[in-house]
């Protein structure tokens, strides 16, 4: 028998790591206007906005910051839901509308009724989060 270990191949082998773009995602700015609705909690209380352009293939979330952690944590129901529309291939606003026609999953959370409204510009909706 002899004392020398023998070395597993596997540990010789060159790895190789592929990267991946990870999940797919709307765009996450845009200086056009943008289509929006209004998020709210169980009080009433705005979190912030769920937001679409499709010329740039663009949509996110605008925290509203009076909200506190309540409204940067409110969003994230809302972007899980633009990155399965998007994985579907559906255009940013076309998923904006599936949003407020059923988001009945979303339950700490909800549309804020006839809050529909389209802003100039992305920063100009940010403005309106920052001054409600």
């Amino acid at each position: 028998m002899s004392d020398e270990r023998r070395v597993n191949p596997r540990f010789e082998e060159d790895l190789v790591f592929e990267r991946s773009s990870g999940p797919a995602r709307y765009a996450s700015k845009t200086d056009k206007p943008v289509r929006y609705f209004a998020v709210a909690n169980d009080s009433g209380a705005v979190l912030g906005y769920v937001w679409a352009n499709d010329e740039d293939d663009a949509a996110g979330w605008v925290t509203r910051p009076a909200g506190g952690d309540e409204a940067y944590n409110g969003g994230y129901m809302w972007l899980m839901k633009l990155r399965d529309a998007k994985a579907r291939g559906i255009a940013p606003t076309r998923a904006l509308a599936e949003l407020l026609q059923g988001s009945e999953d979303i339950v700490t959370t909800h549309v804020v009724p006839g809050s529909e409204a389209e802003a100039p510009s992305q920063a100009a909706l940010k403005q309106l989060a920052a001054q409600a």
